[in-house]
């Protein structure tokens, strides 16, 4: 007959000493800027294209209300639908086509 024994000790799960202040990079997950002589309009643009970069503040637009599944697609088909007709203009104009009426 086998018996499934685990070995003692591995019943509880170990102490995880949590630090006791937090730091910036806890408070910001991990998005910091470092201000340098005093110029924080600078500091204020980096951050800002960081979080751009990152995609965090069109997430949290995005989250700030509830959006329907429905209205996700429609959204989805209609920037799908703009990306495709700005990619026809670029290569209208590249070959040198224009979209002026005939009459």
């Amino acid at each position: 007959m086998f018996v499934n024994k685990r070995p003692t000790g591995f019943d509880k799960k170990p102490y995880v000493k949590r630090p006791k202040f937090r730091t910036a990079s806890d408070l910001t997950g991990g998005t910091t800027v470092e201000v340098r002589n005093n110029d924080v309009t600078k500091a204020l643009r980096k951050l800002k294209k960081k979080l751009q970069a990152d995609n965090t503040l069109q997430e949290a637009r995005d989250r700030q209300f509830y959006t329907k599944p429905s209205e996700k697609r429609r959204l989805a088909k209609k920037a799908g639908r703009n990306r495709w007709l700005k990619k026809q203009r670029e290569m209208d104009s590249e070959w040198g086509f224009s979209r002026k009426r005939m009459y």
